[in-house]
């Protein structure tokens, strides 16, 4: 099935060069949001095997000192809480199976705080709404076993409320389909046991109608495509039962031509500069086509299969 090859030991090459820079430019643009490029970088390798290469102490050490008073995580030491870099802190913990090292009571009660009472999620104290953001909190509550601090009944309603006549899901009710969106809301009916909601055919056709000519995916009509996609679209396909519309070859052709097989990492798009985002959904848009040498990754949690396995059900290796 796959006729190019993933380069998994250039890709481990350049994430693990990517953490030790500091002062590049491309580092200092990603201060703000060092939290997720950990999570991007430490479950790329988790997948391609290679995460006993970091040392684990520094890991959790690093990701502690982003903890704030309130129990939420900023995108780095010193930086203001938000809902989106306490779940990148939750699943790096999940990783290396260290999430007991959290008051996770505390860091529960931060998340449910920011459920509104329409049952929507704020972002952090600033008060922006998105679908993101009730994901992120479902995702994140489950990981730590505490889902029953929200009201799951009212968040899957608004969640609801966002659904486009296209089948597709917006930010917020009203919002533009967007595959990003509706991987967030997908996911977060998945993990409720609510995806009997969706009407899987039309959402479906909406989603395979991503796949452009060249194989890749975009997250829009009319837009480019872009390797990131191959996980949004991808992972809402399986969780619907619909990944057999599209054709995997030819995204797996797309994925892997996107490679930087000199230096590592992958790109948006063939011939772009490579980063950490691009590669860590590239790996993982690999392991839902099922590529030989790629951990499995859970569809709505965005973690290895493994990790999951042991989060959620105590099953341990």
């Amino acid at each position: 099935m796959f006729m190019a090859e993933l380069a998994a030991r250039k890709h481990v090459q350049f994430i693990l060069s990517k953490a030790k820079e500091k002062d590049s430019y491309e580092s200092v643009l990603m201060e703000h949001i060092r939290l997720n490029g950990a999570y991007w970088g430490l479950t790329t390798l988790d997948l391609l095997g290679k995460l006993d290469t970091v040392d684990v102490n520094e890991v959790v050490s690093e990701v502690l000192q982003c903890q704030h008073e309130s129990g939420g995580f900023g995108g780095n030491i010193g930086h203001d809480p938000h809902i989106l870099y306490t779940l990148s802190a939750v699943q790096v913990l999940a990783l290396f199976d260290k999430v007991d090292v959290l008051d996770t009571e505390k860091v529960a009660n931060y998340v449910a705080g920011l459920q509104n009472e329409d049952g929507s999620f704020s972002g952090d104290m600033w008060g922006e709404v998105d679908t993101r953001f009730s994901y992120i909190a479902i995702c994140c509550l489950a990981l730590l076993h505490h889902l029953d601090k929200i009201n799951v009944e009212k968040a899957v309603y608004y969640i609801l409320s966002c659904k486009n006549h296209d089948g597709g899901f917006g930010c917020t009710p009203g919002g533009e389909s967007h595959a990003g969106q509706i991987f967030c809301c997908v996911g977060a009916l998945a993990i409720t046991g609510s995806l009997h909601c969706i009407d899987k055919d039309l959402l479906g056709w909406w989603l395979c109608e991503r796949q452009v000519k060249a194989g890749g995916l975009n997250g829009r009509p009319e837009k480019l495509p872009d390797v990131c996609y191959s996980w949004w679209v991808l992972s809402s396909l399986i969780m619907i039962d619909r990944v057999h519309w599209i054709n995997k070859e030819k995204l797996a052709k797309f994925i892997l031509d996107c490679q930087d097989i000199e230096n590592g990492g992958i790109s948006d798009r063939p011939d772009d500069a490579c980063d950490a985002y691009h590669t860590y959904f590239g790996v993982a848009g690999l392991s839902l086509l099922e590529y030989p040498g790629v951990k499995p990754i859970d569809p709505a949690y965005a973690l290895p299969v493994d990790v999951v396995n042991r989060i959620i059900l105590g099953i341990k290796e």
